[in-house]
């Protein structure tokens, strides 16, 4: 039975394959020959069997709701000559990478060329960019076909993807995760590092890629369990020295900073903290309900209209009909009991009706609203003439 295989290609690119001669099966790191788009490439295994199909069934790159399999075979082991070629290969692509670079200036291209990548047999060059905008790179495919003689491939990507592909050092001694080991790049917010009381300066909580740090998610789930059991800051707290207000929680050696108005500043013991609390009486600190003195709302009545007693919508009352060109009465009541024997009253909101106004019919027909005169000269015509005296 076919062993499914795990093959990595440079920039931490990698797919999967079969491997039918069960004589003589593969190892991790041998290199192989294995078929790819109008061609073959060069590859190193990195995962074999029941590892290798573990892998190929939770990666990221297929859509969402379908699982990937291995169906093409490896072509065959690589040879001494193989490898030889292949490492010319990858010397010479740096050399490729600064033809694309010249290029890319003399067309004043808005775009950063991160590297380049041969496929085993020279058909096909693989050229990784980035970019804040999206680049109209037509004519530089032309151009790069006509000069190197081969099929160009243009792949934007982001700045991690840049870093995973470059790889390096992080902060920490050791080589980028995003490199490594590390196979879906998940998107990391600045909620995390306010979780964990960082600093917020982006030079200290941003890798090499001039993002926020992949790490900043490993330790989350840690600090939001373990905040669960402080009290939260800002909150006050009746203890034994009266009413303190929580100034900050150190959760590696469970540590709680107080602040008293009378007694001022004092660090308790987060178990000292809660056996003060039992004494007097007083919730636990990690309580997060409402406060004691703050009744809670009434739950929200969401039953039928008709159960509640109201009368369903279709049994209401039906709005009134108002023929057309009449103006809508402003009250139920007539309009005279709303006239004072002093000034104007206002009848509804903002309006008014004056004191020497007569009321209107409803059969009268509306008033027409008197436009104002344009002052000044018309555009495209004369002035206007002036008023007669």
């Amino acid at each position: 039975m076919p062993r499914t295989v795990e093959v990595r290609f440079k920039g931490n690119r990698k797919d999967y394959f079969l491997w039918a001669d069960e004589s003589e099966p593969l190892r991790l790191w041998d290199s192989v020959i294995v078929p790819a788009e109008r061609g073959i490439d060069f590859g190193r295994v990195s995962a074999v069997g029941e590892s290798a199909e573990k892998k190929c069934g939770s990666c990221s790159g297929c859509a969402r709701g379908e699982t990937k399999t291995a169906e093409k075979p490896v072509l065959r082991r690589a040879s001494q000559e193989d490898i030889r070629t292949a490492n010319e290969l990858r010397r010479s692509e740096e050399e490729a990478r600064r033809t694309v670079l010249d290029r890319v200036r003399e067309r004043k291209l808005d775009m950063k060329v991160s590297d380049a990548e041969w496929q085993f047999d020279r058909k096909k060059l693989t050229v990784y960019f980035t970019a804040e905008k999206r680049v109209d790179f037509r004519d530089l495919v032309r151009d790069l076909a006509s000069a190197l003689h081969t099929r160009i491939d243009l792949r934007q990507i982001g700045a991690r993807d840049e870093a995973a592909r470059l790889s390096g050092v992080g902060r920490c001694g050791k080589e980028y995760c995003c490199s490594t080991w590390l196979t879906s790049l998940s998107p990391v917010s600045l909620a995390l590092a306010k979780d964990q009381h960082l600093s917020l300066n982006p030079a200290q909580i941003s890798g090499g890629c001039g993002r926020l740090l992949c790490c900043l998610k490993y330790e989350h789930e840690f600090y939001v369990a373990a905040r669960k059991r402080f009290p939260k800051e800002g909150k006050t707290l009746t203890a034994s020295l009266g009413a303190e207000k929580v100034v900050a929680v150190d959760i590696f050696r469970e540590r709680v900073f107080l602040r008293s108005e009378e007694h001022g500043p004092r660090i308790v013991m987060l178990s000292d903290l809660r056996g003060e609390l039992e004494q007097l009486g007083q919730p636990p600190p990690e309580a997060r309900g409402p406060r004691p003195d703050v009744a809670p709302s009434p739950p929200r009545d969401r039953r039928p209209r008709e159960e509640k007693g109201a009368r369903p919508r279709e049994e209401q009352r039906p709005r009134r009909e108002i023929a057309s060109g009449a103006p809508r009465p402003r009250d139920d009541r007539p309009t005279e009991s709303l006239r004072g024997a002093g000034g104007p009253e206002a009848i509804s909101g903002n309006e008014t009706v004056a004191k020497d106004e007569a009321p209107r019919d409803a059969n009268d027909p509306p008033r027409k609203r008197r436009r104002r005169k344009r002052r000044g000269p018309r555009p495209g015509g004369e002035p206007p003439s002036p008023p007669e005296s």
